[in-house]
């Protein structure tokens, strides 16, 4: 499973510091349910989370508006 584009990720989010802040908040979801395939080392959870990111599994919601 290869990881999906930078491209394809970025139209998702606001910027690339929420979609690494979402990919890592999901990977550590992912890594906690431990599942088979993540076990044997089959599928990588940052590459699973990116690719749920890509596909609109996953969405976000700014609670801010910047800075206080």
């Amino acid at each position: 499973m290869n990881k999906p584009l930078l491209d394809t990720l970025l139209p998702k989010v606001d910027a690339k510091y929420t979609l690494i802040t979402i990919a890592a908040k999901r990977a550590r979801q992912i890594t906690d349910e431990q599942s088979e395939d993540l076990k044997s080392g089959k599928i990588n959870p940052v590459s699973l989370a990116l690719h749920e990111i890509a596909d609109g599994e996953i969405t976000w919601e700014r609670k801010g508006s910047g800075i206080k």
